[in-house]
Order: structure tokens, then C-alpha cells, then sequence
């Protein structure tokens, strides 16, 4: 008998039921509520996600079994050890830039963090002009070439980086097959974020076109940066990046080709720069997306050799949410952004220090954001698992959604001419300020929440200085009859960050009381709700514990100085108190009414002007009543 019941399947006693009986019970769960309504997600990025996928949600989705192998990094090369070699697992290079003013200083730095951790590198070269042959071998010396991608972004210079790469190999015996890295050459991204080139851009096509010839002789190292993360830098979400992201590429691809270089070599010398944000699941989603996309893209151009359409991708985490204030919380940002970019197969993962939005990377901070990838590889083993995103009923919904959505604003703005004549036309920066605009928007009034500036600040931070973000002019110039319209770098929080400090710089820390009256539960709730919403201007908050009586409330408020009182109780008491307060205040005190009760005109018509709720917009707010304060 026992061995019978361990033969039965214990699940057979359970029938099957579909996805619409599964609605279908929720919707009378729900009580005539709509489920759409209720329960689908809207997400910024135009399309909805569903409260839950089952099996049967894979069965329309086409690139299931089609692209599969393209999402799969595995079948390239060991990463680790730069060797041509299959790999297995998750590998990804752990990398850190390192800003170059002084040749000696920056070798030694970067000899410094590779027997920490890295194993690849960013030179940022400032200066493009100190570019030389003895600089170059003083910034390499002592560096394995072989075992070390090494990444050069001058903003100039760029063929004589590879012509000396090529000799200094050839005089050290190194196959150059083994050399990789990427010496960053991206005209578009400069005409995008500058309004102009040094040069005609088609001049800069030419050099571009000539650079790939030469750095033919270099098989693994990529001359052509597609830099999509500066769309996300200035405001632009998941879907929108990557679909500028392609154009660019696509435009790049057809430039280069028309000048003879066939569509395979161009690709192979392409890398691709995604920003990563805080959507853990879209992110993941999108970078799997990406490899979708430009599969599509290897399709149309038909290459002699499709593996040269393989895409080289490196992520770095988004500038977009770093904030100044409470500035630990964006090693928790960054720290799901990696996740993400791991998850979702990147080659190459640089992770921003916390503090890198208002000063420069400290030991500490370089240290930190070096030990998160750290993390994720050596103790949770993120690299021992290829692709664990695959066949997940929710992300590979999510890929689908993306990838679709991308496509449709890819294919909007090949219509208009492709990736550069949308950009003469002003198309893409209009898109991209209309998505900043909303998106600031949302994160002031709280539908997109960036913890610590307006959700739980923390009113006792406080920073004087400013940003090192500096804003692109509106006219960046022109050569002959070019001149695009510039793209603007921006992060989420500067609205909030300008209010703070300025109360920061006044004479005096504004003083909001908190008096709380009448229901308990209305009120704590109002308070705690209150405390919030002035917390994010750096005001100080006195939260009394509540009170029985007006008299008793307005002499505490009064005992305070306090130039701000909140009124926290119920709508239905609303009437009965707050004229009351008011008028025992004398003006002494701005006084506010926390919520948006129903009886808000009468109220008004008793006097009572200043309300704050869940549907105020924060900061306009708060730079109303810095305005009344005389905080400029």
C-alpha cells in the first residue's frame, strides 16, 4: 500500500486550468472592479505588463526558439583568461576607468587595481593632444596584454592609439588576435551632445570609415563606440535608449558601407554602451532585446559572415538616479543595476562610484564599486550560469514587449531619414526632452521614487556643494550649414537637489510643526505622510505627539517658532479644527492642511489656502513655499 502511494503523482488529483479561468476568477474576486484597470502595470516605456504569466505565455513568442542562440554568450570566448577558447557560465569583464592626466600616475593605479579585482580598463584621456608614442608605452608598461582588455577614450586621436597598439605588440612577440579593447571613436554621440564637430560630419564619417581599414590588423579590437547610455543620461527610459541605440548603429553600418567596407567588418568593430537603470526586471529584459534587434539588423544587411554581427556589449550603471543627497543609497541603486547587466549577458560591466555626481571617485569609492561586481561573481556566483534569464514566463514576456516597442520607434526613425537627418531635424531630441520632462514630472509627484530624495529623506543630510554634472548649452555651434539641436545631460533628482539647497545656504533651517488632532489613525497617518513631503526640502520637522484640544496644539506650534504648521487629522474634522488653528495662529505660522478633503472649497473660503496630498507635485510645491520663506 505505501509503495502504491509513493507510485501515485500527487498533482494528477489537481485539474489543469487555463490562463482565462485564472482572469476569470480574479475579475469576481475583484467584485465588478475593472482587472485591467486594477491590476495590469502601465509602465512608462507605452505598453502593459500583466499581473502573471503562466507556460502558455511563451507560446506566441517568436523568439523563443528563432534567436535563442543570439541571447546565449557562451559559444565566443573564455573572458577571463582572453583566450579563443568556448566558455561556459556567465563571464563578464569587470572594469574601472581611470581618468589620465598624468601617464606615470595612471600606470601605476592601473597596475594597483588589476591585483584587486579588474581585468579590464578605461584610460580616460583628457587631453588628447599629449598622445605620443612615449606617453602610450609609459601608460601600458608593465600590463599584460594579453590577459587585460584595455579601453582608450580620448576624444581625439584615435589612429595613432591603434597604429602604436599595432607596433608595440608587434615588437613584443603578442599575437594580435589577443589583444582586446576598444579605442573609442563614436562622432555621433559627439555631434549629438555638442551641436557640432571639429570637422564636417562627413568628414567624420571618412575618418571613421578610414580608422576601421587600418584597425583591420587588430581582429578583436573595436573602433566604433554606439554609445546608447547618453540617452538614458538624459532622461530617455529602457525602450527609448535602445531604439536610439540601434538607429545609431544602423547609421553607422550604412555610412561606412556606402565609403566600401563591408557590413561584417563594420559590425566587428562595433561595441554597443547601455546605461542601466533601476527597472531590475526591464533592464535585464532589454539588453536581451538588444541582441534580438540587431539580429534583425544582421538580417537586412546580409552578411557574408553572420558571428561578426555578434554583439559586443558593455553596460555601465546610470547617472540618470545617482543623487547627492543621501548619497549611500546609490550603492544600492547600483548595486541592482548590475545585477541587471549581468543577468541580461553583458560582456563588460562598469559599475559608477557612489559619490561620482558631485566629486571625484575617492579610494573608498573605487573600492566599493570594484567589490559589488566582486560580490556578484565570487560569492553569489553570477558567473557560473549561462543566460538564467531564459525561459522565465515574465522576462521573456518582458523581451518580447521591449523589443517590439524598439523596434516601432527604430523603424519611425529610419522613415525620417535614418539616425542622423532625425537628429538635423531636432526628432530625437524632441523625444528625448519629452521623455525628460515626463519622467521629472513622475518623480515629482512620487510615481517614479528615487529613495532618499522624495521617498524617506533623510532632513538632516546636508551638502553645499554642487553637482560636477555641468549642463550643455543650448547652441553648441556650427560648421558651414550644420548645427543640430544639443541633447542635455540630466539626473532625476536636480529639481529636489536645488530646493535642498538652498534651504541648505539659508540663514535659517525652516520649521514645519506637525499638529496632529482628532482621529488617531488619520492623523499619525497625515503626519508621517507630512514629514515626508517637507523632509525632501531639507526643512526641519517637529512631529508633536498629538493632541486633544486647538489650544494645546497651536501653544506647542507657537513655542516652536515654527514658520510652517501642518494640520494632520481626518477629512470629516477638517471643518471643525483647522479654521480654529488659523485663526489662533494670527498669522504667525503658513498653515497647511495635510490631504484633500472633500469640503477643500469651504475650507478655502474660511481662509485655509495651502493643502498638500498624494496628487500635489512635490517640488513646485516646495519652491512655493521656499518662495514664501524668502529661500531663493
Amino acid at each position: 500500500m505505501l509503495l502504491k502511494l509513493k507510485q501515485k503523482k500527487l498533482f494528477e488529483q489537481f485539474p489543469p486550468v487555463t490562463g482565462k479561468e485564472w482572469i476569470d476568477k480574479i475579475t469576481s474576486d475583484l467584485k465588478g472592479a475593472d482587472f485591467y484597470k486594477r491590476l495590469v502595470f502601465k509602465t512608462g516605456e507605452g505598453f502593459d505588463v500583466m499581473p502573471f504569466y503562466r507556460k502558455e505565455s511563451l507560446e506566441d513568442l517568436y523568439h523563443m526558439d528563432y534567436f535563442l542562440p543570439l541571447l546565449v554568450r557562451g559559444d565566443t570566448i573564455d573572458r577571463s583568461r582572453n583566450k579563443g577558447i568556448p566558455s561556459t557560465g556567465n563571464q563578464w569583464l569587470v572594469r574601472q576607468n581611470i581618468k589620465v592626466a598624468d601617464y606615470s600616475a595612471a600606470n601605476k593605479k592601473a597596475l594597483e587595481i588589476l591585483m584587486k579585482g579588474i581585468d579590464s580598463l578605461g584610460f580616460i584621456i583628457e587631453d588628447p593632444e599629449t598622445i605620443n608614442e612615449k606617453n602610450l608605452r609609459l601608460l601600458i608598461e608593465g600590463i599584460d596584454l594579453e590577459g587585460t582588455e584595455i579601453n582608450f577614450l580620448s576624444g581625439g586621436k584615435a589612429r595613432e592609439i591603434i597604429s602604436l597598439l599595432i607596433k608595440i605588440s608587434g615588437e613584443n612577440g603578442i599575437k594580435k588576435s589577443l589583444l582586446r579593447g576598444t579605442v573609442e571613436a563614436d562622432p555621433l554621440s559627439k555631434l549629438m551632445m555638442n551641436g557640432t564637430l571639429c570637422i564636417p560630419v562627413e568628414a567624420g564619417f571618412d575618418y571613421l570609415a578610414s580608422l576601421t581599414e587600418e584597425n583591420a590588423a587588430l581582429p578583436y579590437y573595436r573602433n566604433i563606440q554606439v554609445n546608447g547610455s547618453n540617452f538614458g543620461n538624459a532622461g530617455s527610459g529602457a525602450v527609448q535608449e535602445l531604439g536610439f541605440t540601434i538607429s545609431m548603429a544602423v547609421e553607422y553600418l550604412s555610412q561606412l558601407t556606402e565609403r566600401g567596407i563591408k557590413a561584417e567588418d563594420v559590425a566587428s568593430k562595433m561595441r554597443f554602451s547601455f546605461g542601466i537603470g533601476s527597472g531590475y526586471f526591464i533592464e535585464i529584459a532589454r539588453l536581451r532585446a538588444a541582441r534580438i534587434l540587431w539580429s534583425l539588423v544582421n538580417d537586412a544587411f546580409k552578411p557574408a559572415s553572420p558571428n561578426a554581427f555578434r554583439m559586443e556589449m558593455h553596460c555601465v550603471t546610470s547617472e540618470w538616479n545617482t543623487t547627492i543627497y543621501d548619497p549611500y543609497v546609490n550603492m544600492l541603486r547600483s548595486q541592482t543595476e548590475a545585477m541587471s547587466a549581468i543577468l541580461g549577458g553583458t560582456d563588460s560591466l562598469t559599475v559608477n562610484p557612489f559619490n561620482s555626481a558631485f566629486s571625484e571617485p575617492t579610494e573608498f569609492s573605487e573600492r566599493i564599486a570594484r567589490n559589488q561586481q566582486l560580490i556578484l561573481r565570487e560569492e553569489a556566483y553570477f558567473d557560473k550560469v549561462t543566460d538564467p534569464a531564459s525561459g522565465s514566463y515574465y522576462i521573456e514576456n518582458l523581451t518580447k514587449l521591449i523589443a517590439e516597442s524598439a523596434w516601432i520607434l527604430f523603424l519611425e526613425i529610419e522613415d525620417s531619414g535614418g539616425f542622423y537627418s532625425s537628429l538635423k531635424s531636432g526628432l530625437i531630441q524632441d523625444k528625448i526632452e519629452k521623455s525628460t520632462s515626463g519622467r521629472k514630472a513622475d518623480i515629482s509627484k512620487r510615481k517614479e521614487i528615487l529613495l532618499g530624495t522624495n521617498q524617506f529623506p533623510n532632513p538632516d543630510d546636508i551638502v553645499t556643494q554642487t553637482s560636477k554634472v555641468k549642463p550643455v548649452s543650448d547652441f553648441g555651434g556650427s560648421f558651414g550649414d550644420l548645427f543640430v539641436k544639443p541633447v542635455k545631460l540630466s539626473r532625476g533628482s536636480e529639481e529636489f537637489e536645488k530646493i535642498r539647497m538652498a534651504v541648505d545656504n539659508a540663514s535659517r533651517k525652516p520649521v514645519v510643526f506637525l499638529l496632529a488632532i482628532g482621529n488617531h489613525v488619520m492623523r499619525r497617518a497625515r503626519s508621517q505622510f507630512s514629514s515626508g513631503f517637507f523632509g525632501c526640502a531639507g526643512y526641519k520637522i517637529i512631529d508633536g505627539d498629538g493632541y486633544d484640544s486647538v489650544s494645546q496644539g497651536v501653544e506647542n506650534a507657537l513655542k516652536t517658532n515654527a514658520e510652517i504648521v501642518v494640520i494632520c487629522s481626518s477629512d470629516e474634522e477638517y471643518l471643525i479644527y483647522a479654521p480654529e488653528i488659523l485663526d489662533r495662529l494670527k498669522g504667525k505660522a503658513i498653515v497647511a492642511v495635510a490631504g484633500n478633503p472633500p469640503d477643500i472649497e469651504e475650507l478655502k473660503a474660511r481662509g485655509l489656502n495651502n493643502f498638500i496630498s498624494l496628487k500635489s507635485d512635490i517640488s513646485e510645491t516646495l519652491k512655493y513655499y521656499n518662495s514664501c520663506l524668502g529661500i531663493k
